[in-house]
């Protein structure tokens, strides 16, 4: 695999491709890639509706009356029903996956700091933001290193309607490259 950008030729042949052209694979960025202080701007948002919203809170047993029913939730503070906070973060970090750790990472260790500012509607359009606010490389796990992220998520208007600090354990990329089996196939 070559390149520094955030994608990787595979060699004629290999499962992603063949026939003697080269074939670029996505994934995400490799710890030594990310850069703290960037922001990265994840696109394209995201529409949230009603279906997305029934079905993540049925899915997931939440029986919340201001996701589920229009009438009550009608009578709330906000007058309507409010996009499941558990969804609108899944969203927000997911958003994420393709520009960032598709790929590169190999473990997610935690959650902080989760705030919901402002709702989030049936309707609304989730734009995410990504800061890297810290990273290290691993004392204990040489080729790997904790990176911290810094998660924003804004409606179409740009108010915030979330906001997570993620810490994630990312290979560097000499060492990932080094795994048995790594050439010609999507890092896992």
């Amino acid at each position: 695999m070559t390149g520094d950008n955030p994608t990787d030729t595979v060699p004629a042949g290999s499962s992603a491709g063949g026939g003697g052209r080269r074939v670029i694979e996505q994934r995400g960025l490799y710890f030594d890639e990310l850069e703290e202080g960037v922001l990265y701007a994840h696109r394209p948002g995201r529409t949230v509706t009603e279906t997305d919203n029934v079905l993540f809170t049925t899915l997931t047993m939440n029986t919340q009356a201001l996701h589920l029913d229009a009438a009550w939730s009608a009578g709330q503070p906000f007058g309507q029903r409010l996009m499941n906070s558990m969804f609108t973060l899944a969203t927000m970090v997911g958003q994420s996956v393709t520009q960032l750790t598709q790929g590169t990472i190999i473990a997610q260790l935690g959650l902080t700091d989760v705030s919901f500012p402002h709702p989030l509607y049936h309707g609304d359009t989730l734009y995410t933001e990504t800061m890297i606010t810290g990273k290290r490389l691993s004392a204990s796990r040489p080729g790997q290193g904790i990176v911290t992220m810094e998660h924003t998520g804004r409606n179409q208007d740009g108010a915030e309607v979330a906001r997570a600090t993620r810490s994630c354990l990312m290979w560097t990329r000499a060492a990932h490259q080094d795994q048995p089996g790594a050439q010609g196939r999507m890092p896992v």
